[in-house]
């Protein structure tokens, strides 16, 4: 097994709210990948003492933990423990009734002899790779296809379409939002590789168009992470410059990619 990961801020004078990892089980038989990106709050409050970085540290560390060491839960079950266990520890301090308690996207992939899970909660992506190369790309794309007007505003999501019925889910404080990601399974024997990526880095593909998901899962495999984060920093730059009246949110997002060839 070869893996490889990069997560950079999108500016260098704020915290990153991603998260990514890879565990390996003891056994030498299997693993697990996380990556989160966690949700820039408001600036106006968001009912919680803590940074989102906490939060997403907290949470990715107990998706890392519960993913590999309890291997018989459904990764549903290892999500929804995982949020409780997050909410536990900062209940009586913070009011996670707010819309935008800490919160963040979800791509969670774990491997055995035998199969491969996944779960995939909001905008983040996951690619897999099948041994004869052609690439699947495993999405949750409730948010994309939310009318512009359900997202004109941070007020106008939060009131009308964040964790609600016809809306999008990110993992916050409630754990029976496990029960809304995508997941499912595949024959170890399907999948040769696994590449799980923040939006901040799937722009290439969503916002600049630079090539399909396909061409992305190639240049990854075939000149690293940190080649693809670099080339939305570019991509980005490029657009700042030619367009500078011109916003379509952050500037700069945080970019976080993790590579597991089985």
């Amino acid at each position: 097994m070869r893996s490889e990961l990069v997560s950079e801020p999108g500016d260098p004078g704020r915290p990153n709210e991603d998260f990514a990892s890879v565990g390996l089980s003891a056994s030498g038989q299997g693993g697990s990948l996380v990556v989160l990106d966690g949700v820039t709050p408001p600036r106006d409050g968001y009912g919680c003492l803590h940074p989102v970085p906490w939060f997403s540290a907290r949470l990715g560390g107990a998706l890392t933990e519960l993913s590999v060491s309890q291997g018989d839960l459904p990764l549903t079950e290892v999500l929804s423990r995982a949020i409780r266990r997050v909410a536990d520890a900062h209940a009586d301090t913070c009011d996670l009734s707010h819309p935008r308690t800490p919160q963040a996207t979800v791509v969670l992939a774990r491997w055995s002899p035998s199969e491969v899970e996944y779960l995939v909660l909001s905008d983040s992506a996951l690619l897999v790779e099948s041994p004869g190369g052609e690439v699947t790309a495993l999405l949750d794309d409730r948010l994309s296809l939310l009318p512009r007007t359900a997202l004109v505003s941070d007020a106008v999501a939060d009131a009308t379409v964040r964790n609600m019925e016809g809306g999008f889910f990110t993992a916050a404080a409630d754990p029976s939002v496990a029960s809304r990601a995508v997941t499912g399974t595949l024959p170890r024997s399907s999948v040769r590789a696994l590449t799980a990526l923040t939006d901040g880095a799937g722009r290439w593909v969503e916002r600049f168009h630079a090539g399909d998901w396909s061409e992305l899962f190639a240049l990854v495999r075939e000149e690293g992470s940190a080649s693809l984060v670099e080339r939305v920093r570019r991509l980005e730059r490029t657009e700042a410059a030619e367009r500078p009246g011109v916003r379509r949110g952050k500037p700069h997002d945080d970019a976080s990619v993790v590579f597991v060839e089985l």
